[in-house]
């Protein structure tokens, strides 16, 4: 069942369309992405309740030269599929974190025999987790200001240039996810919030903007997670609900990038928790209209739905924990969790797994589609 629900996502994004291969492996043998999505469905099939809870969490991490030992402890009992770090885990130099990276995924692997997703918002321009100097990029408004100044191609190649650069960099140290880019054109009912981390008010500009930084970061051996579906509007959402008027033919001119990006072959999604009452009246990341009828229906995305962290105001008053459970129920595939609320969210994942809360079969699938991007990546054997 699991293979037969996941089989024409990588038929269509497949590396090699000629062949139906994709990268090879060290012994240099061809892989089809149909083998390989089978062996994802193996592996998913075979995880216990624990280790397949475990990979439907995207979680932070404390620490910044070693795995502190309550770390270690969390990730004994749930070894994460992802993990996300913040300028506090890697405001160091380059040789730590490369240190830091490596001790973690080891640690992760050694526990569930899977390496985790190492991931890291990097946009460029004010969202930077690095020091100064480290992987640098503008921030996404200046290539529409210098599509204006030159002309569209060479802002496109720069940004394709810039991203590969900073791709190979961060890549070198251990990441290999990263939650970016923005495809969200400018309005007013976002500018507050992205600012210039916007490629600006064409929506045009800013499919083929975000192309062009995820052709640089993926060719660097970066996944890149476009965001935040399907889009923010109001102040940040952090602090405050964030909701998008407007007829369902209005959404769909908003989305456009997102709609090119698919179509492109993008491989994970950010969904955000925006409400859109001319579809649902949840949240975008607890309604399974938007990301199963209008995400994977109509647009036909594939790949990983990650919702966003539900510690967010704009997730509203149900707890994370609760909210988790719900997400991945309505289709998301991963969830973002902060190291506290680690134990709780995977405790409660297993449970509703074992009282049919979440359907294990909705879990496997999620599961899947998380360790065939893995196996693509030559994360697993």
């Amino acid at each position: 069942m699991l293979c037969l629900l996941l089989m024409p996502a990588c038929e269509r994004r497949g590396v090699n369309h000629e062949t139906n291969t994709v990268n090879k492996p060290a012994n240099g043998e061809a892989v089809t992405i149909g083998s390989m999505m089978s062996r994802a469905v193996e592996i998913a099939l075979s995880l216990d309740d624990s280790l397949l809870a475990a990979q439907l969490l995207v979680c932070g991490i404390d620490g910044r030269e070693n795995l502190p030992p309550h770390m270690a402890n969390l990730f004994t009992g749930c070894p994460p599929g992802g993990v996300m770090l913040f300028r506090y885990n890697l405001n160091t130099d380059n040789d730590t974190i490369r240190g830091f990276l490596t001790e973690t995924v080891s640690f992760i692997k050694g526990k569930s025999g899977i390496s985790p997703l190492m991931s890291v918002d990097h946009e460029g321009g004010v969202v930077n987790r690095f020091p100064s100097g480290t992987a640098s990029l503008p921030g996404a408004l200046s290539y529409w200001e210098l599509s204006l100044e030159e002309d569209r191609q060479t802002a496109i190649a720069k940004i394709e240039a810039d991203s590969y650069r900073a791709g190979l960099e961060i890549n070198s140290l251990g990441i290999n996810m990263n939650f970016a880019p923005v495809a969200e054109y400018l309005t007013d009912d976002n500018r507050e919030f992205l600012e210039s981390r916007s490629y600006g008010p064409d929506s045009v500009f800013t499919a083929e903007a975000a192309s062009g930084f995820i052709r640089g970061m993926e060719r660097a051996g970066v996944l890149c997670v476009i965001k935040h579906f399907p889009g923010i509007a109001g102040p940040d959402p952090h602090y405050s609900a964030s909701a998008l008027s407007g007829g369902k033919a209005d959404l769909d001119i908003l989305v456009s990038p997102f709609a090119v990006l698919i179509e492109n072959g993008a491989r994970a999604v950010m969904v955000a928790h925006t409400s859109v009452p001319a579809i649902d009246s949840e949240i975008s990341s607890l309604s399974p209209a938007v990301m199963g009828g209008w995400l994977r229906g109509e647009l036909g995305f594939d790949g990983i739905i990650i919702s966003d962290d539900f510690s967010m105001a704009a997730a509203g008053g149900t707890s994370p924990e609760e909210a988790a459970i719900l997400s991945i129920c309505a289709g998301a595939d991963m969830v973002l969790v902060w190291p506290p609320e680690i134990r709780r969210t995977h405790r409660a994942f297993v449970s509703a797994l074992q009282d049919g809360r979440l359907p294990r079969e909705r879990a496997r699938e999620a599961a899947a589609r998380i360790i065939y991007e893995k196996l693509k990546m030559g994360l697993i054997e």
